[in-house]
Parts: C-alpha cells; structure tokens; sequence
C-alpha cells in the first residue's frame, strides 16, 4: 500500500506467468484417429472380401462409409496437426461413421472376431480427444 491508503497495482497473473496450452490432447486424438481409420479399415476390407459373392448391396455400402470415414479422418488429422479448428468437427464426423460402419456390421449379423466387438471404441475415443477443452484451447493458442 501507498501513503494514500491504495493497493499498488500488479499485472493480473495470468499475464505474468506465460502458460502455453499442452499440445499432447490433439496429439493423442491425431493417434488415436489414426489407429481406429486402420482398424476400421481391415474391418470393412474383411467384410467386403468375405461377402461379395452373396451381398454386393452390402459391401458397396461398407465400402463407401469407409470411403467417407477414411476422407474426414485424413483431412481431420492433418488439419488438426496444422491447428484448424475444423480438423476437431472433421474427426468426429469420421469417427460418427466408423461407428455406424461397426454398427451396420452388428446389425447385418456379421460373424467377427471378439476383437472387431471393442473395436467401435477407438473412434469415440478419438472424438472425446479431439473435442476435448485442451485440444480447443491448444487450437487457439
């Protein structure tokens, strides 16, 4: 305090302590991305090999929600590692795919192996990842 009686003022201390946002959630989602486009990959190329002599309709359709997914998830990745926003919004929606891929695989009766069951974890992983406040907050850095 000063002889009048007033506090002295400080910068606030935020801006005393410079604190970049850890980069390390948007690396995981980019990971995390890229190993579920793998698997969901193998998934949908398995079913496509497995069923195309008794249900084309079926394998056109896996193979064109992999298309989409593969293309949101690409784009996601790489525009997530070059810090646009949208690369976040991108890996969701691949991610929202994938998920309706394992889905329809479920729902078709599809006979997999246990592994393909845990699999539809890998893309909501990567959305909790990617959608996160850290990765926001390292995007807006």
């Amino acid at each position: 305090m000063d002889a009048t009686g007033q506090a002295d003022h400080f910068p606030p201390l935020p801006a005393a302590i410079g604190h970049e946002p850890s980069p390390w959630t948007a690396v995981a989602a980019a990971a995390v991305s890229i190993v579920s486009g793998w698997a969901t990959s193998v998934v949908a190329t398995d079913l496509i090999a497995g069923w195309w002599r008794t249900d084309r309709l079926f394998c056109i359709a896996v193979g064109f929600l992999a298309l989409v997914f593969a293309a949101a998830t690409v784009t996601g990745v790489i525009m997530l590692l070059l810090r646009r926003s949208l690369g976040r919004y991108l890996i969701a929606a691949g991610a929202v795919v994938a998920v309706l891929t394992y889905g329809g695989v479920f729902i078709a009766g599809a006979r997999v192996g246990w592994i393909v069951h845990t699999l539809p974890l890998l893309p909501i992983a990567s959305v909790v990842l990617a959608l996160h406040p850290a990765t926001k907050r390292w995007l807006e850095e």
